[in-house]
Order: C-alpha cells, then sequence, then structure tokens
C-alpha cells in the first residue's frame, strides 16, 4: 500500500493498522495470474491478494480480502494462493464477466 492510499485511507474509513506485506511472485492458474498480498495487522497476516486476467487486450483485476488470519507472511502468501484458486473455480467465467477493470469478490 503506497503512503498516498495510506493517507487517503484515513480520510474514507479504509483499514486501520493494516499495511500490506511486499508481495511474493504471482501464480497462473486457469488464464489468470494470482498476486498474494497479506495484510500485515497486529503481528499477524491477513489473507488477502487479487486475481488478474487478460481479456481482449484489458487487463482485468478482482481482489479480495477474507477474515482468516495467520501467525506467518507464508502461511498467509500459502492462504491467498489457495483461497485465489477456490474463487477461480467456484466463480469460473462469471468471474470477469461483466468486463469491469477492477472490483472485490
Amino acid at each position: 500500500m503506497s503512503i498516498v492510499s495510506r493517507i487517503l485511507s484515513i480520510f474514507t474509513g479504509g483499514a486501520s493498522g493494516a499495511a500490506e506485506v511486499p508481495a511474493s511472485d504471482p501464480q497462473s492458474y486457469k488464464d489468470c495470474l494470482i498476486h498474494a498480498a497479506p495484510l500485515a495487522e497486529g503481528g499477524q497476516y491477513r489473507l488477502a491478494g487479487r486475481i488478474e486476467r487478460e481479456i481482449d487486450g484489458r487487463r482485468l483485476e478482482r481482489s479480495f480480502i477474507r477474515a482468516d488470519v495467520f501467525s506467518s507472511r507464508d502461511d498467509a502468501v500459502e492462504g491467498a494462493f489457495r483461497k485465489a484458486q477456490q474463487i477461480i473455480d467456484q466463480n469460473g467465467p462469471s468471474l470477469f464477466a461483466d468486463g469491469e477493470e477492477k472490483r472485490s469478490v
């Protein structure tokens, strides 16, 4: 999360005390690219990430944050990859069917 995003989140009611941990290398899964981006919160890591897919030359992005917290960053990253795969499997083509550039799932 950039410094500008953090400042804006103070005024817009964004997640308090949560800081995005530098992401790991993305993984490819079913024509999608998964980025794990756990959030550091009080010594733990909240499961978060994003799913990207290029359709007709446009990059579409679906972000997610879940209630799951982990004591280690590596466990949170692994959990984010599993959760993203589950989201892709459960939603199938409808995940990106609306054509929205960015949205949360």
